[in-house]
Formats: structure tokens, sequence, C-alpha cells
């Protein structure tokens, strides 16, 4: 519970600053979210971010109740009994699992809040940019179920932008490609406003089931996801390493169904991860097909900058760079771009909101 300003405090000469903050957060506790397949951000207006988790939730399935979430219900994944299911209720990042997305909503919230407000609070949430309005609806009722009061859409390439310092606000073409879990977001931004969008729904998530299925077919070996994401982040890469990598592997032999543990090298890593990779950058080019020859004139300046968690592939800036011809670079903090673009975008929501009731 937030405690009043003292009568000690009030004689002091900072008491007006004080009561301003008491009462400020009695009244405003206001939330950035990047609801993402893989984790959660959250930012809470004048403090930043405040949480990082995985996107996982825990349901006990003969009361219904949440048992955990975030980093807590990600380690039972693949471990829990029958009574009990550690899931990922978004998918391609949209909601797959409706109620249990609003619970871990719900929770997200609750932990976030680290001080007492009267007042519920108002999200911006990042969302893809290609999802439709079914899917934008189900975001947004599953933010008021949680506990919102008020719920914002903004589309992740340009949460991204903004939360990357980009200066999309100039009459200049800049590229944004966000990597997710679920999807792989691209948008050329001009003004302020995406001119060319392209939302696929192939990232980090179809680079882990592509290592999982080399395991299968190469090796019949069985791992969990949570092996196959290990395994893209200490060798995975989209372009020879100037020093080849290797690490064992462990899991279950298909054949003889007991534990197995095989040696994998980098160069196979980069085979299995070839088709979604490729995937990826034939997208890119595509949107660089579809751009207006002014703005591409300006992306040969600006080049192309990467976000989300599948940007830290090894050797990826490499291979976009050689496909497309323009300067890549990833960002400087590419898992929080988006939360920090919600963030700031939520901080200047009055003014938008201003700005929209004058256009109108």
């Amino acid at each position: 519970m937030l405690n009043p300003p003292s009568a000690g405090q009030i004689k002091d000469g900072g008491v007006m600053s004080k009561l301003s903050k008491f009462f400020t957060n009695l009244f405003v506790n206001d939330i950035g979210m990047d609801l993402g397949t893989s984790n959660t951000l959250v930012y809470v207006k004048g403090k930043g971010i405040v949480l990082q988790e995985p996107s996982v939730v825990a349901i006990d399935l003969n009361t219904s109740k949440v048992i955990a979430v975030g980093v807590e219900a990600k380690r039972m994944l693949g471990r829990t009994p029958t009574s009990i299911v550690a899931q990922r209720p978004l998918k391609n990042g949209v909601i797959a699992d409706f109620d249990a997305t609003e619970k871990m909503i719900s929770r997200f919230i609750k932990k976030a809040r680290t001080s007492f407000s009267f007042l519920r609070p108002r999200i911006v949430i990042g969302a893809p940019s290609g999802i439709t309005q079914v899917e934008r609806r189900a975001v947004k009722e599953a933010a008021e179920g949680a506990g919102a009061r008020e719920v914002h859409i903004i589309e992740e390439p340009k949460a991204a932008a903004i939360g990357c310092d980009m200066q999309i606000a100039e009459p200049s073409g800049r590229m944004i490609v966000d990597i997710g879990g679920g999807t792989t977001e691209m948008a050329v931004i001009s003004l302020g406003e995406m001119v060319i969008s392209r939302s696929i729904r192939v990232a980090g998530d179809a680079m882990d089931e592509a290592i999982e299925d080399f395991f299968k077919k190469k090796h019949n070996l069985l791992i969990g996801e949570g092996t196959s994401e290990q395994t893209k982040i200490n060798i995975g890469s989209a372009f020879p390493l100037e020093e080849e990598l290797k690490m064992e592997v462990k899991g279950r032999d298909q054949v003889s169904g007991l534990p197995k543990t095989i040696e994998v090298s980098s160069q196979s890593i980069r085979q299995a991860l070839s088709l979604p990779v490729k995937q990826i950058i034939d997208t890119i080019k595509l949107c660089l097909e579809e751009t207006p020859a002014e703005l591409s004139s300006d992306l040969v300046e600006n080049g192309i900058v990467l976000a989300g968690g599948g940007s830290l592939l090894k050797g990826l800036t490499n291979l976009i760079q050689q496909e497309t011809y323009l300067s890549v670079r990833t960002a400087p903090d590419p898992l929080v771009c988006v939360v920090l673009g919600a963030g700031k975008y939520l901080e200047t929501l009055e003014e938008i909101k201003r700005a929209q009731k004058e256009y109108a």
C-alpha cells in the first residue's frame, strides 16, 4: 500500500513535489506492453521497463487456476503431470488460447504494478501489422478482461522503430525488420507512418522447429523446444562463421527410446535453419521491390535496422547485407525495441489524442 507523506516530510521544502508524486501514483498506472509469442515485456509510465518474462502460463486443469506465469511456468514446459498444463497461449504472434492469454496478461499487470492505484491502467500493446480485425479485437478484449480500462494497439514495426530511436518523423525512407518469436515484421517508414509493410509468421519459433526436425530426420533424436532454442543460441548461424562451433545435444533416441547424446556442428545447424532464414530474406526483398523509388534511394543511405530476438542469430546481418546490397545493422538493444516504442507512444498518448480530434 502506498503511504501518504508524513508530517515531517510536509515540513520539507519538497512537499509539493512529494504530494504531486503521491497523488499521481494514485491515479496513473499506465502500461506499454510487448505481448510476444516468446516473451512479454512491460513498460510502466514514469518507471521504464519493469518486467521481461516468457509468455508461458501454467494452469491446474482441475481448478482452472493459474499456478505460475513467466519464468516459473517456462521451467514446467514438458515436465508437468497430467493435471497441469504449461503452455504458450500465443502462436505466431496472435492469441491461440483466449482464456489463458487473459489470465497471463492479468498476472503480468499485477506483477508490473509496483504501487497502489485507484484506476485500472491504460495499456498500449504492440501487435503484428498483419493481424486481422478479429485477432486485433481478441487482443483488446483479452487486455480489457485482464483489467485494462483503455487499450490502444500499435503496429510492432512502428513501435520497434520508435523504440530504437529511428528518425521516422522525417521525410526520408527508413526500414525496420523485427524478427520476434512468432512473426517477422518489416516496414519502410516515412513521415511517421508505414509506407510499405510485410508480416510473415516465420521467425524464432520456426527456426526452433527447423532444428527439432533436423535432429528427428538426420539423427533419429527427439529434443524439446528448450533444447532446440539453446542450440540455436549457442551454435546457430545464417552465414559462415570465422570459427565454426560444436556442441553436445541430449535427447531421446526414436529407435531405442533411450536417452542419447550427439555432437553437432554449426555448419549442420546452419543448413537446418536455411529454409526459415530464406523465407525471411525473400520477404525483405519483396518489401524492397514494392518500395517507391525515392524511398529506395533513401535506404541506400539509411540501410536496414534489425530488431527482435531473432536478429541476434549469428551472421544474419552479413547474409541480409549480401542479399540486398544495403548496409544492415542490429539495434543497440533489439529485445526491448517494441516495448520501448509502446512506452514512448504511451508517454505522448494525450498529444496523439488531441491531434486526432483536430483532424477528425
